[in-house]
């Protein structure tokens, strides 16, 4: 079963802010008015994060919007959406989150080739102001040298 339109709904700061260490692919818990309304890409996670509540993984400040044709069965905008994680990832996550300064973020939310919708979760340690202005300044480095050679 392929489905012809992707979805990659993608949380761009994210790489901005925080220093990726590790990444993990999660499977989500959703209602059926939720699929339905993230595979026509009305979804966002730019201000979403991940917390552990009973032991196990939520997503926090995601943001589905409604289905537009779903009736009283539509389902909240901005809910606690739990992740599906194997045990020993969830240990693994749960042991390193201990440490401080670091979070668990989402960067991308797709739909796998058999229509499940995955999320790209990461571990992140936030920068702090020189790292960024040095990731500015490395961007504007790279975006100078391809002016240079797209004119040559």
């Amino acid at each position: 079963m392929k489905i012809e339109k992707t979805v990659n709904i993608l949380n761009r700061r994210a790489r901005f802010e925080y220093e990726i260490i590790e990444e993990a692919e999660a499977g989500m818990v959703l209602t059926g008015t939720e699929i339905k309304s993230l595979r026509s890409s009305k979804a966002s996670i730019a201000e979403s994060f991940c917390q552990f509540i009973d032991g196990e993984l939520y997503i926090i400040n995601m943001m589905i919007d409604e289905y537009k044709l779903g009736t009283f069965y539509n389902h909240k905008t901005k809910r606690e959406r739990k992740l599906l994680l194997h045990k020993k990832e969830l240990q693994k996550f749960e042991k390193k989150l201990k440490d401080a300064g670091n979070t668990i973020i989402p960067l991308k939310l797709y739909i796998n080739d058999r229509g499940k919708a995955k999320v790209l979760i990461a571990l992140a340690r936030g920068k702090k102001l020189f790292d960024k202005r040095e990731a500015i300044k490395d961007r504007e480095n790279k975006r100078n040298l391809d002016r240079i050679l797209k004119k040559s």
